[in-house]
């Protein structure tokens, strides 16, 4: 069945707008990330204390979560908070949308982390360190472990898609009560539920990888509570 909110279809697939979105932000990013790489030289101009403060300013944020090696965390968590920042704010162009009101996007970025939490879990301890969390401290316990998750990942998706979605709606509904006679406040309240979405959805991204990381202290501390 074709849907109709489908602009061109590759295959059986169809492409909403909100992908081609996603990626013509992907792009841009991309683009300019390697355009000002390249612009560096010795003597930093404005654009590289710019990228150096943003760069400064996430590791920072990740050094209060996870201390140990926040490095290691800046690439991943740092380019999820600058791709949400974008995406939200797009919503404020005339004609675009949001792409994080989508459902489908949300739910993609939330498995990412999902993944990320044991990826970066078993690069730290290995397989046999990092699982053995899952049965403490009782291995009846496993289920459970496992329904925390899976629920903390949906509720991840549905979070930023819902706040997201009743934002554009919300902006929406009062510009056709009211004109265009309060948009300036509209706006400024897009950016910063948009600003504060995406900081959020970065944060509790990095509180979960942060804690798969340190999930073997946390068992050996149970043990040596025990004992």
């Amino acid at each position: 069945m074709e849907s109709s909110s489908a602009l061109f279809h590759i295959g059986p697939f169809g492409v909403s707008g909100g992908v081609v979105t996603t990626w013509g932000i992907m792009l841009a990013l991309a683009l300019f990330s390697l355009l000002a790489t390249r612009a560096l030289g010795e003597q930093p101009g404005m654009l590289q204390t710019v990228l150096e403060g943003v760069v400064l300013a996430i590791e920072n944020t990740i050094a209060a979560v996870y201390p140990q090696r926040p490095r290691m965390l800046v690439p991943f968590v740092g380019t999820l908070w600058v791709f949400l920042v974008v995406a939200n704010l797009v919503g404020i162009v005339p004609g675009l949308n949001s792409p994080t009101s989508d459902l489908s996007l949300t739910a993609a970025l939330a498995i990412l982390v999902f993944l990320s939490v044991h990826w970066y879990g078993v690069r730290a301890q290995g397989w046999r360190g990092y699982l053995r969390h899952y049965f403490l401290p009782n291995p009846l316990l496993f289920p459970f472990h496992i329904m925390s998750e899976l629920s903390r990942t949906v509720a991840l998706a549905v979070r930023l898609f819902g706040n997201m979605a009743s934002l554009e709606m919300a902006a929406l509904l009062v510009l056709l009560v009211a004109g265009f006679l309060v948009p300036v406040p509209i706006l400024l309240l897009h950016v910063v539920e948009a600003l504060v979405q995406a900081f959020i959805f970065g944060m509790l991204a990095l509180v979960y990888i942060a804690g798969g990381i340190q999930s073997q202290q946390l068992t050996k501390e149970r043990e040596e509570s025990k004992s």
